[in-house]
């Protein structure tokens, strides 16, 4: 039961008068019984909790960075008027407008109840239970009951490099020859034959095809399709540092969004690992226009764990699950010591069977620093991170392991256009 302030001040004013009329102890056991009697018939008269239906979609997606409008449909599937407050609890991260509601409805009539919720980091927000309060007709007196009313808003990555994805397919496209001309590039899908012109590879030279024909011909190749590709997120303590606006999982999530709706345009079927001691999540087989979309899913909450991670461990995990030749994309820090005690002893088992390309973001703020000249220590601190940094990526090359790295907002371009080479000279 909730008494509400209209009953104390109620109460004052009635034991006021009846004190005022009648000898004070009379009084006062008249205004006692005066006000318990209203108080038990505004209770008698009050809707049970139960004689309202509560309903809501049970997952709401949105993107990190946008907001979303969730709805508590109310019902009044009884037959007294209804009325009251209604609160519905959401987790602070889901940064709800509106959490109190007030609530007027006449039997067997329904409303719907709308708020706007904008997370602030990826993940599921998970809805708690909503707390009515009904009133009864005198508003002296109500029922307060909590129901649950199960429901969630996932926040996925807010993938803003998918404007880059049309202008990449429409290159991929040109290189398959759909738009202009056929690539000269060299595939493993042979397409045509054509004149030989200076320049030309010879041992591209059809000699049956010359013999056969006035001119030496050559063959043309369309780049690589349906090939198999693994991107292997590193969700260890190195994932957390922070780089721009977010950490670097989150700028290798973005890069991983490009890249996979990218392969999903050129037939390719990709894969996807998060692991640091542990599968954190993964997708398997996936292809097809849908993939961007799953991938999102699947990263929305995947988020950096503090423990180191056990390279040994993750390399026998992408063994185990890739068989055949694939591209395995192995996103990571490239700090020194990582890439001295970890990556190098760990890179020989897979490039024996893969082509391995590492990818990593740099933060800006350590390239702006070396050229500070005012603060001579922090540039120089500046200038020794990037010539480490260079000299491992130069030791990695010479294993035969591409890299790729830039700042955040170039990572995920600089990676498309580091599969489109490797599309295009079919070295997949």
């Amino acid at each position: 039961m909730v008494v509400t302030g209209r009953f104390a001040l109620l109460a004052t004013a009635a034991a006021a008068v009846v004190m005022f009329v009648v000898p004070t102890w009379v009084g006062v056991l008249g205004a006692c019984a005066l006000l318990v009697a209203l108080l038990l018939t505004d209770i008698a008269l009050t809707a049970r909790a139960d004689s309202l239906s509560l309903t809501r979609d049970p997952l709401t997606v949105v993107r990190l960075g946008r907001g979303t409008e969730v709805e508590l449909v109310v019902t009044n599937i009884g037959t007294a008027r209804v009325r009251g407050m209604l609160w519905d609890a959401w987790p602070d991260s889901a940064r709800a407008e509106i959490r109190e509601q007030h609530l007027d409805l006449a039997p067997h009539t329904r409303i719907r109840l709308r708020t706007t919720l904008t997370p602030t980091y990826r993940g599921d927000r998970v809805a708690g239970p909503v707390t009515v309060r009904l009133l009864g007709p005198l508003g002296l007196a109500g029922r307060q009951s909590r129901v649950d009313v199960p429901a969630r808003v996932r926040a996925l990555p807010a993938f803003r490099s998918e404007r880059l994805l049309r202008s990449k397919v429409k290159r991929l496209h040109h290189l398959e020859g759909r738009n202009v001309a056929n690539t000269r590039g060299q595939g493993t899908e042979f397409d045509s034959f054509r004149e030989y012109v200076a320049g030309d590879d010879v041992r591209s030279i059809d000699w049956r095809a010359t013999a056969r024909a006035n001119d030496v011909l050559v063959r043309t190749w369309r780049p690589e399709r349906n090939r198999h590709m693994l991107m292997v997120l590193d969700t260890g303590r190195a994932s957390a540092g922070r780089v721009g606006e977010g950490t670097r999982l989150d700028s290798a999530i973005e890069a991983a969004l490009l890249l996979g709706g990218l392969a999903a345009a050129a037939g390719d079927t990709v894969d996807l690992l998060a692991y640091d001691r542990r599968v954190r999540a993964e997708v398997r087989g996936a292809g097809g226009n849908q993939l961007p979309l799953k991938l999102m899913h699947t990263l929305a909450g995947v988020t950096p764990q503090l423990v180191d991670t056990d390279t040994d461990g993750l390399v026998r995990t992408v063994i185990a699950r890739v068989r055949r030749r694939a591209l395995i994309v192995w996103f990571t820090s490239l700090d020194g010591p990582t890439v001295t005690e970890h990556l190098v002893p760990a890179l020989p088992m897979l490039t024996r069977r893969h082509r391995v390309l590492i990818v990593s973001v740099t933060d800006p703020d350590i390239a702006a620093a070396a050229g500070d000249r005012a603060a001579v220590y922090t540039a120089a601190a500046a200038e020794t991170v990037l010539a480490e940094r260079a000299l491992v990526q130069e030791s990695l090359r010479r294993r035969g392991v591409a890299v790729v790295a830039a700042a955040p907002d170039q990572l995920p371009e600089a990676l498309a256009d580091e599969y489109l080479e490797l599309k295009q000279s079919g070295s997949l």
